[in-house]
């Protein structure tokens, strides 16, 4: 299997909600780091995309994330995905350059019973 690259277009996935922030380990427990040395984090995000198959996947990022809390929606910067095969295991990992809070849905500010308009709203 040729490991590769693909670039990942956030929009398609739909927003991404935070679920957790955690350093990336190794077996022993150690902290991973990237080609330069920077400490890597891992992002684990609900996605909802439009198609209704909601999914969670983990984002490997560069460096502590700042700001971001379970329940964040955040916005990823450079994500790709890549396949990998080990030793007769196969799956799917992503990795993005950067993470910032952000990218939430439209959502209306008060939840509107069916059949009662909102309050305020004209009748």
């Amino acid at each position: 299997m040729t490991l590769r690259n693909i670039p990942v277009e956030q929009a398609r996935l739909g927003p991404a909600l935070c679920v957790a922030v955690t350093p990336k380990t190794d077996l022993e427990g150690v902290q991973r780091a990237d080609r330069d040395g920077v400490p890597t984090w891992s992002v684990a995000v609900a996605l909802a995309p439009q198609d209704g198959r909601a999914a969670l996947i983990e984002v490997a990022v560069p460096g502590e994330p700042v700001g971001l809390a379970p329940g964040t929606y955040v916005i990823f910067r450079g994500l790709t995905a890549f396949m990998w095969e080990i030793a007769g295991r196969a799956g799917m990992s992503y990795r993005a350059d950067a993470v910032a809070p952000g990218g939430a849905p439209d959502v209306p500010a008060q939840p509107v019973a069916a059949g009662k308009p909102a309050a305020g709203s004209a009748k």
